[in-house]
């Protein structure tokens, strides 16, 4: 699995809810397995409890995106390696799943978690993979969306550091909204620049009479 694949965790846990806009999709034990994606194993090992469980967890892991997002780099890494401690991983190397040409394997960094619970798992693999984003990318690649009322989780891969926004449709939505603020803002500008020409018109007619 790559390090995307692990991160991808948190952001999809995190973006289960949007505040604002009072969306809470993590429900049911349904909404829990579908959160494991391909990973139908562990999503089996959801429950009824886990949708308590994960809440509480993705309350903690928005708490890290918040952090980063606010420019507290130390507070986003204490944060999170709170739950790292929680939810500890184990690391193999795995070729089980990846084969070269000539059929041999093509060892990799799996990340193996012995859960007691759905929960404890996610948490795990989630936390482990934000922490290898952090570390390899930087706290300022953990964001969150600048489309208000938005707010979604995202991670900046971006070559240069300028991804704002969680996706091309709030992007979209920013770009309209900003273009519109400033026609309203030069239509404002041009009905003030006409009135102080009427009232020094008003002004100069008045002098010669």
């Amino acid at each position: 699995m790559e390090l995307a694949y692990y991160s991808d965790y948190a952001v999809r846990l995190v973006n289960s809810e949007e505040p604002a806009r009072g969306r809470d999709e993590l429900t049911t034990v349904d909404a829990v397995r579908d959160l494991f994606g391909a990973n139908r194993s562990a999503a089996r090992r959801a429950t009824d409890a886990d949708v308590t469980r994960l809440r509480a967890v993705r309350g903690r892991l928005r708490s890290v995106f918040e952090a980063a997002d606010s420019g507290d780099e130390t507070l986003a890494v204490d944060l999170l390696n709170s739950l790292l401690l929680e939810f500890p991983v184990s690391p193999q190397i795995s070729g089980h799943d990846h084969r070269d040409e000539d059929g041999r394997p093509l060892w990799h960094l799996h990340l193996a978690d012995h859960p007691s619970n759905a929960t404890a798992g996610y948490a795990a693999i989630a936390a482990m993979g934000l922490a290898f984003h952090l570390t390899e990318y930087g706290v300022d690649r953990l964001g969150l969306c600048e489309a208000a009322p938005c707010r979604n989780a995202y991670l900046d891969t971006s070559t240069n550091r300028s991804r704002r926004y969680c996706s091309d449709r709030c992007a979209t939505r920013a770009n309209v909204a900003a273009y519109r603020a400033r026609k309203r803002l030069e239509a404002d500008r041009s009905a003030s620049t006409g009135l102080t020409e009427e009232s020094a018109q008003a002004s100069t007619a008045g002098n010669e009479r």
